[in-house]
């Protein structure tokens, strides 16, 4: 195997298959900041979101041997992280019901950053921090496609793949996403 075949992504693999720990951290350092942007979008927490990512890396160490060296890399480890994305949702569905909104009710906001200053960036975080809310509040059939395209970048053939849905259907659906989002988003001030 060449050099350059054993650092790809399927080298990797097959090494770390192998026993190589190193080759399956390398593929962890490769992947792991879109994947955890990816998943703090879908969650809309940062705690909750290094969580999956733990799951996420962990499922793939116990998977790779399902792993088709002729496919993508980052598509199968994206498929991973979305289902974890989906078990933790679910969870947390089961929470609600059974507790009630207590963890919501008694979650401190976080304080803004002193060291930022003007209130120009107060209200930045503070919208930030809505968008999040309202995207991670989006039913899975809106949000998987929105992020997947809108923030993961992309197209809507490759989003449809990764979910069994056509470019279309996928197109529909970021639609409808931005629509509800713009519901729920709070009107903005002219200032």
């Amino acid at each position: 195997m060449s050099a350059s075949a054993a650092d790809s992504d399927a080298g990797l693999a097959q090494r770390a298959l192998g026993g190589d720990d190193d080759a399956f951290a390398q593929l962890m350092s490769r992947h792991k900041h879109w994947a955890l942007r990816f998943i703090r979008r879908y969650v809309g927490n940062a705690e909750d979101a290094y969580d999956v990512l733990q799951d996420t890396f962990f499922s793939a160490w116990l998977a790779l041997t399902s792993y088709q060296r002729e496919r993508p890399f980052e598509s199968w480890l994206r498929m991973i992280a979305l289902n974890k994305c989906r078990d933790r949702a679910r969870r947390d569905r089961i929470r609600r019901v059974l507790f009630g909104n207590f963890e919501a009710a008694q979650a401190m906001p976080e304080p803004p950053d002193g060291a930022a200053g003007p209130e120009a960036l107060a209200a930045a975080r503070q919208e930030f921090s809505q968008l999040e809310q309202a995207v991670a509040s989006l039913p899975r059939s809106l949000k998987e496609p929105l992020l997947l395209t809108t923030l993961e970048g992309l197209t809507h053939q490759q989003a449809g793949e990764l979910l069994g849905l056509n470019a279309k259907a996928i197109e529909m659906r970021v639609y409808r996403a931005r629509a509800r989002l713009n519901l729920l988003m709070p009107a903005r001030s002219s200032g």
